[in-house]
């Protein structure tokens, strides 16, 4: 039994291509949680969700111009992102119109023109890798950016963090330190977009930001500390990423999808057994009876 345990949890990794796919894996999630777990205090998920798709078009034109070239990739990824936010940001001072529902019009426009792109100069392969990754397929050059990526982001957290809390949770108090919110929020939506262009070889367009908010959205259920968010956030995230590969190895399921289901999982399992706002804890908890609230209210 303990072999057959033991083969199960090793055999995979024998594969150089695995090793490669288990360090990307464990690099996204010591980072992305975090950045995750930002945005669902800002209550910015969906927002999150909406620059994984915005960074297509930079992504497409960089591959209609240089093929698979990951390295080109990433940095129109990456372009393409602070574009859109840049613009989202334009679109809020001058209109008037909240930063998420100009982000969710701009992103729209986004994907549809970098599919065309992606439709237009390659095959469906091609789109199919561009939309959903191939975590498989990531070699020492992708790994070396994808490592240098997730060290750029834990410097600037590191560098930024207690700014990028208050501004968060207080933005007037941030003001009155002498330290402009407005700029703090520019770094940590830049700090997003590269977090995102991290995670689009492995988990494609499409699902990038899979590992940056189901982890988190789980986390708020297990701790009301900020600090015990991001450690669960984090855990939930190796968590997944290693089983994900296990299964999709011995299973022959896709990598990328079956790493953001046992997320999905993780966080359904969260809001049943969670002790905060879970629906166990809810349903644990006593209520008063509409008829005892009106008797306190004549006693």
């Amino acid at each position: 039994m303990l072999d057959t345990l033991h083969w199960w949890l090793t055999s995979p990794f024998d594969y150089v291509f695995m090793r490669r796919a288990l360090v990307a894996c464990l690099a996204l999630s010591l980072t992305a949680p975090i950045l995750g777990v930002l945005l669902t205090l800002r209550g910015m998920g969906l927002m999150g969700e909406a620059l994984s798709h915005a960074i297509m078009p930079g992504v497409a034109i960089a591959f209609m111009l240089a093929g698979f070239s990951l390295p080109l990739m990433m940095f129109g990824g990456v372009l393409a992102g602070l574009v859109t936010v840049a613009l989202a940001g334009g679109v809020t001072q001058f209109s008037g119109l909240r930063e998420d529902a100009a982000m969710a019009s701009l992103f729209l426009i986004a994907m549809a023109g970098g599919v065309t792109i992606v439709s237009h100069s390659g095959s469906a392969l091609d789109l199919g890798h561009v939309l959903f990754g191939s975590i498989l397929a990531v070699d020492d050059r992708t790994l070396g950016l994808v490592a240098l990526g997730s060290s750029t982001l834990l410097v600037g957290l590191a560098i930024s963090f207690r700014a990028l809390v208050v501004e968060c949770l207080d933005p007037l108090f941030l003001t009155l330190q002498g330290r402009h919110a407005g700029w703090t929020h520019a770094l940590f939506m830049v700090l997003v977009v590269i977090g995102l262009v991290m995670g689009f070889q492995t988990l494609g367009t499409l699902m990038a930001a899979g590992l940056m908010l189901l982890p988190a959205a789980a986390a708020r259920y297990w701790s009301q500390r900020l600090e015990g968010m991001i450690a669960i956030a984090i855990g939930i995230a190796l968590a997944s990423s290693m089983a994900g590969l296990l299964v999709s190895y011995h299973a022959g399921l896709p990598s990328g999808p079956s790493i953001i289901l046992l997320a999905g999982l993780g966080y359904g399992m969260s809001l049943v057994l969670g002790p905060y706002r879970g629906l166990r804890a809810n349903a644990s908890r006593p209520k008063r009876g509409i008829g005892s609230r009106h008797a306190g209210q004549l006693r």
